[in-house]
Order: structure tokens, then C-alpha cells, then sequence
């Protein structure tokens, strides 16, 4: 696509807002460099490139020249040859691999995303007139959240990795989380301690489930985990810290938090260990977790012993994750307790690397805000040298800790956005908060801040908030959120349809600017809750903006279902207006029924049940992004044998839907996808609808308590169907669209 004088004027303009202010470096920090030499990240962009461009990245020179920036914030200076190639040099392999996607962005209107990438590359490439300086005030740019290796990365194999890897250093990442396969190590050094086979099965979870295993929160359910599942996790961990490297990232490994199999106290009937008592609202077969305490001299020896393996297995980057009462209360809230906890956890940490920098999720802090007083949070800090931890401050863009801590008190902190919880669908987004949050925190008197970061629990939804944010490492201050919305949606789609820009501006105004305070993003909605006549009916977002970008991305449709990215975006907007009216829906029958008007319940019902949730199912079914078939298969497919895939298939399911043995936790990741739209969701609301009508036919009151027996039945016979789902889209996306949109469209204008 050809740029106009104005626009590349307009690019310019917008370039020039790319950072010129800078962060010193953090003293107790200097060890956190890259390991790969200059030539090793150089070559890895370049590769980066071939998988992204194909033949066109020959137009495109890299190297890596450390020296080119003087105080370890990365830069990246691109230029025109005289041949038309761009020539990029980056201070890392990431900063390089960054550049050059700002160039592609605003330069070539390209695109690069989980849902697909854009990628009409002009020819020739666009000329720099000058050399084009990028940098940012960002010592980090932190990725991932302990979570997502569960909700959105369990099944993931070396293609899925890679491709991740890349999409992590276009998107400047250069301090990510890299927890894969550290059961593996944690199992020989249960069987160095002594511990029997049965002993470590009874310990670790599902694949599923292994996050809050690893937190201490649950054991057991979903398990055993299958050796092969070691060895698989093993190799892919050894292969995603050699790409992670070669980029000039900094890898965060895992490290001990005092989580022990119960098999220790055989072996170490004197240690001082406490049960905790129950997560979430699992019983204590499953949870109930036994913690040794960081000051019983067998924490250092595990945590050293640990750490040991993880560095002569992984090598080492100096910088470990753990977390201490990660959602459970200390055993006391004494100062001098809570700063021997940390005192000791580092310890053992030290005492394998005399370099180590604790990372630790601020997470503790704001979910029990009862116990975590000033006096608290300082003491746990403190335990460890200024300088010597660094702080997630995880949920930043709703919940800010670093505002009411003096800047976590003298540690350095990252401000990270949130954004999702359990992976869930439905369009989310805070973009005034994350547009402005960065930069208050970096003026913030005395701050700490030494980077920014993404901590969503899942990903592969919503990709504009994450190239936003990604962007915004990149900024000196806010962008104009409107233009740049304009702009996301001409690169998205490599076309310049008014409609689309304007699309983008009324999501951007509405659903992806929650403002309301303390709002956390777990899909509320009734279309993926167990039904009740309590379930939350309420927006954050004016729904009437929504159905107007709805209909502008139809009247732009014909000319664009060639392009996956707008393929993805169509079903995605039409996928959260049918969300919405399954909410009219859902308030039209629970009326009905209280008011004893069978007529108008079965017309409801009718209408949800019979018609917009197959469509819906429909819908899903064929866009590839949207299956459940891929996400079961990813899981059967790591199974070395048919036992091992049906448990894998089983985790698989039961997380989605149960996430526990009977509905602990249930919907908390809920998706909306082909396959199980129709075979968990609609059958969850037909046996409602069916019941209201059979308890008005006869006269009898509903009891919530027998039909959420009833409905546990049809959940659990989703989780154990063993139906093979498709992992290839059916039917005509553009043609489904406009069904749904000629029968629907009139009923969001009256409803919503």
C-alpha cells in the first residue's frame, strides 16, 4: 500500500513521540545483561525475519551493537541504503527485532498477531530519510503471568513456542517468565531427598492444573503426571531458553517457596511444617497444601538443593520467581516474622547464586489487603537488599500498589497490566488506564519503577491491548488513543476503509475503556455462567457502540475475507453482540417466569435455545481461532498412549468448565468456542429453560439447588464425552455473518 504525504508526515510525527527519556540503572540490577554475543542476537533476528517475511527479509540488514546504548535502556537506529534495503542496528536482539516492527507498523501498515498477521509488504520498501532512533525508558519489559503457562500455554508444542517467542521480540519483551518443565527437576530432587514414587505422584497436579500446584494452592487433582510428560516438558524447556537467549532476553526461572509433598514429614518428622487450610473451594483431598517454614533449616537445604538443578539444567540469568503466600494468610503478622520469611527465601537462593535478583508478584498484597498493612508489606520487602527483588506490581492498569507504598518502599518495581483473567473471551480493555499508568508511575516522587509488563492469566484474546501496551514501552508519553485506534485498524487489515477506522474508534470509546474502578475482567456474562436468576446482567460500556462497530465491520466484509486478521475481527465483534443479547435473552425469561407468563418464557427460551446459540455455535465453528477441537487435540496429541491422552483430554476439558472434581471453581476460564458453545453451554441453558416451563406447567417453585444437581450431570458428561471435536473450521464465515446480522441486528438496536 502506497503512503500519502500526509500520513507519512502524520507517521513522522507519531515516530518522534517514540522515546528520548531514559532510567538510570537500578544499583543491585547491573548482573541482568544479556548472555548471547552481539553476532548470536543479530543472526537470531535475522532468522526471526525468514519465518515472518519469507523472501522479504532480504530487504532488511540487522545487527547487534551493545555499545550502542550508553545506559542499558535498549535502543534500535534504522536507515535506508542506497540499495533500498533497511539497515537496523539494536543495543539487544530484541530491541533490533522491535525497530523493525515499528518500521513495519508505521512505515508499512503491516501487522503481526496471535489471530493472524498482515503482512502486504510495499515494494519497494518505504525510504528513511534520515536514521530513525527508537528507544525506550524501560530497563525491562516483563511477559507472562504464572497462570498463563496453564491457560493458555499447557499444551503448546515447539512450533506454537517459537512462534510465541517471535511475537515476544517484535513486541519489545525482554524479561519474560520461562517456568516449563520444572516438575521434572522438582522430581529428582524429591528422590534425592528420599521421597518414593507414590509420594511425588501424590503431589503434582494435572498439566492443567500444574500453575497452582506450583503456588502451594492445590495437589493431586488431574494427576499423576505420566513421566513422558517430564521428558516432553523437559526438552521444550532446554529449547525455549536457547531462542529466549539468542534474542537477548533475560529468562526468570523458577525457585523454592516452601510448597513440600507431604512425603517429607516421613522423612523429616521434626520439620516445621504448617497445613494451610483450604483454596478456593476445594476440600482438603486436594488442597489444604503443607508449607515448611523458611526458617527451618530444611527450607535452605530443599530451596539450594532445588536451585541447584534448575541452574546446572537451565544455566542461569541471576533472576528467580517465587512467591510466599501467594491468596493465603501468614501464619503472623509480626514485622520481624515476615522479614525473616523473605530474609530466608532469598537466602536459599544466594546460596546457589551470590548474583541472584528475586522477582516476586505483588499479587499477595492486593488480594488480602486485610492483612498486608504498611507495616507488613514494608517487612517482607525489606528482608531482602534494596535493589535485590523486584517487584510485579501485577494488576497496575486497576489495582496500583507502588501508589500506596512509597514505590514498594525502595524496591525496584515493574508496572504491569493485567487484563485478563482465565483466558476468558469477550472483548476487555482499560486502554486509558494503561495510556496514562506507565508514565505516572515513572514521575511518581522517589519512584522505583524499572520496567513495564503484560501478567494476563491468558492470552490469544483481545490482541489490541496487547500491541498497545507493548507499544507503549516504547513512548515517551500517552498516544492519542482515537488516531492510534484509527491506525491499529488500517495495518490490521492493510486497508483504509473509513468504516473500519471508525469501528475501531467506537470499541476503543465503549468495551475496551472500562473505567469502572476495581473491576476485575472475568466474563461475567450469563451466556457462560451456570444459569441462576442471580447471574450478573451488567456492562462497564455503552452497548449501542459496540452494535454500530457490528454493523460497519459487515458493510466492509466482501472486499476483506481474504484476511484472517479481519476474518478473526468479524466473528470476534459479531461473537460479543450475540453475548449481549443472550443477556436480553436471559433478563426476558427470568421475567417471564416470575412472572408466571408461559407464552412469553417459551418464546425467550425458544429464541436462545433454538436459534441463537446454534448460530452462535455456528459461528465459531468457522473461524479457525475458535474451536475447542484444537485446544483438546493440542492436549491428545502430547499423550504417548491412549491412557495418557484421555487424562490430558480430561484436564483439558475439566478446566474450562468443572476446574475441580465438582465445580470448584467453575466457569472461572470459561471460553466461548465452537464445540462447546453447543454441547456444554446450550445444553446448560435448554435444561434451564426446560425446567422454568415444566415448573410453571405444573405449578411447582424453581429450586435452584435440585437443577444445579441436575446441570452438574450435564456438565460432568461434557468433561467425560470423549467426543472428538473438529480442528478444522466449517462453513462460509461472511454467509453465517449475514444471517446473524439480517435476523439479529433490528433485536440489538431495540434491546441494547
Amino acid at each position: 500500500m502506497e503512503m500519502s504525504p500526509r500520513t507519512y508526515c502524520a507517521v513522522l510525527l507519531l515516530l518522534a513521540s517514540l522515546c528520548a527519556g531514559s532510567r538510570g540503572s537500578f544499583p543491585g540490577l547491573e548482573q541482568l545483561t544479556a548472555a548471547a554475543s552481539d553476532k548470536a542476537q543479530g543472526k537470531a533476528v535475522t532468522e526471526l525475519l525468514k519465518r515472518l517475511l519469507g523472501n522479504r527479509s532480504a530487504d532488511f540488514i540487522v545487527s547487534v551493537n551493545r555499545s550502542l546504548s550508553a545506559d542499558g535502556l535498549d535502543v534500535c537506529e534504522l536507515r535506508s541504503s542506497r540499495s533500498g534495503r533497511v539497515v537496523a542496528v539494536g543495543s539487544s536482539g530484541v530491541a533490533a527485532a522491535s525497530g523493525i516492527y515499528n518500521y513495519l507498523k508505521y512505515f508499512c501498515n503491516c501487522h503481526v498477531s496471535w489471530s493472524g498477521d498482515q503482512l502486504h509488504l510495499p515494494r519497494p520498501l518505504p525510504r528513511l530519510s534520515g536514521v530513525l532512533r527508537i528507544n525506550t525508558p524501560h530497563r525491562f519489559r516483563y511477559y507472562q503471568n504464572v497462570c498463563t503457562f496453564s491457560y493458555s500455554a499447557v499444551w503448546w508444542d515447539w512450533t506454537r513456542w517459537e512462534r510465541e517467542m517471535d511475537w515476544m521480540a517484535l513486541n519489545g519483551i525482554n524479561l519474560p517468565l520461562a517456568f516449563t518443565g520444572q516438575e521434572a527437576l522438582w522430581q529428582e530432587v524429591y528422590r534425592a531427598l528420599g521421597l518414593n514414587q507414590s509420594e511425588i505422584e501424590e503431589f503434582f497436579s494435572g498439566p492443567a492444573f500444574l500453575a497452582w500446584n506450583r503456588m502451594a494452592n492445590m495437589f493431586r487433582f488431574g494427576g499423576p503426571l505420566p513421566q513422558s510428560w517430564h521428558v516432553n516438558q523437559l526438552v521444550l524447556q532446554l529449547k525455549i531458553l536457547e531462542r529466549m537467549r539468542s534474542f537477548g532476553m533475560i529468562p526468570v526461572l523458577p525457585a523454592f517457596s516452601g510448597n513440600v509433598p507431604k512425603g517429607i514429614l516421613r522423612l523429616y518428622p521434626e520439620a516445621n511444617v504448617t497445613r494451610l487450610g483450604p483454596w478456593a473451594q476445594f476440600n482438603c483431598s486436594f488442597s489444604c497444601a503443607y508449607i515448611l517454614d523458611p526458617r527451618d533449616p530444611l527450607f535452605l537445604q530443599i530451596g539450594s538443593l532445588y536451585l541447584s538443578q534448575v541452574v546446572k539444567q537451565f544455566g542461569t540469568d541471576h533472576i528467580y520467581n517465587t512467591d510466599t503466600f501467594n491468596e493465603m494468610t501468614p501464619p503472623s503478622s509480626d514485622p520481624d516474622y515476615l522479614s525473616a520469611v523473605s530474609r530466608s527465601v532469598f537466602a536459599s537462593m544466594t546460596a546457589v547464586d551470590p548474583q541472584a535478583v528475586w522477582l516476586m508478584q505483588g499479587w499477595l498484597f492486593f488480594s488480602d489487603a486485610a492483612f498486608w498493612k504498611p507495616a507488613q508489606i514494608k517487612a517482607l520487602l525489606h528482608g531482602v537488599p534494596i535493589g535485590r527483588m523486584i517487584v510485579l506490581d501485577l494488576f497496575a492498569e486497576t489495582e496500583p500498589i507502588f501508589s500506596y507504598t512509597e514505590s514498594f518502599y525502595g524496591q525496584p518495581f515493574i508496572w504491569c497490566m493485567l487484563q485478563n483473567f482465565g483466558g476468558n473471551d469477550g472483548f476487555f480493555g482499560t486502554v486509558e488506564s494503561i495510556n496514562s499508568g506507565p508514565f505516572t508511575a515513572l514521575h511518581f516522587p522517589n519512584s522505583t519503577l524499572v520496567g513495564v509488563g503484560m501478567t494476563p492469566e491468558g492470552i490469544e484474546q483481545n490482541p489490541v491491548m496487547f500491541e498497545l501496551m507493548s507499544e507503549l514501552a516504547w513512548r515517551k508519553e500517552p498516544v492519542n488513543l482515537a488516531k492510534w485506534a484509527s491506525l491499529y485498524a488500517v495495518r490490521r487489515y492493510g486497508s483504509t476503509q473509513e468504516n473500519l477506522t471508525a469501528a475501531w474508534r467506537h470499541l476503543f470509546a465503549s468495551v475496551y475503556n472500562c473505567t469502572v474502578p476495581h473491576y476485575r475482567n472475568h466474563n461475567h456474562s450469563p451466556l457462560v455462567r451456570r444459569p441462576s436468576f442471580r447471574l450478573n446482567t451488567g456492562i462497564w460500556y455503552d452497548p449501542a457502540l459496540v452494535c454500530e462497530a457490528w454493523k460497519l465491520f459487515v458493510e466492509a466484509a466482501p472486499s476483506l475475507m481474504l484476511e484472517e486478521t479481519f476474518r478473526y475481527d468479524l466473528v470476534d465483534v459479531t461473537r460479543q453482540v450475540l453475548q449481549l443479547l443472550t443477556t436480553s435473552f436471559y433478563q426476558d425469561i427470568a421475567d417471564a417466569y416470575q412472572n408466571q407468563k408461559l407464552p412469553e418464557l417459551l418464546t425467550a427460551g425458544g429464541v436462545l435455545v433454538y436459534d441463537l446459540l446454534p448460530e452462535l455455535n455456528r459461528l465459531l465453528s468457522s473461524d479457525s481461532n475458535f474451536l475447542l477441537g484444537t485446544w483438546l487435540e493440542s492436549a491428545r496429541s502430547l499423550g504417548l498412549d491412549e491412557q495418557e491422552a484421555q487424562l490430558y483430554d480430561i484436564n483439558a476439558r475439566n478446566q474450562l468448565t468443572l476446574w475441580g472434581p465438582s465445580g470448584e471453581i467453575l466457569d472461572y476460564a470459561n471460553k466461548e468456542w465452537g464445540g462447546l458453545m453447543e454441547d456444554y453451554y446450550a445444553q446448560r441453558w435448554a435444561l434451564f429453560v426446560q425446567t422454568l416451563v415444566g415448573c410453571l406447567d405444573s405449578g411447582r417453585p424453581f429450586k435452584q439447588d435440585a437443577f444445579n444437581q441436575a446441570v452438574l450431570q450435564v456438565e460432568k458428561g461434557f468433561v467425560y464425552n470423549g467426543r472428538r471435536y473438529p480442528t478444522k473450521p466449517h462453513g462460509d464465515t461472511l454467509e453465517i455473518v449475514s444471517r446473524i446480522f439480517l435476523k439479529y441486528y433490528p433485536q440489538a438496536l431495540k434491546r441494547l
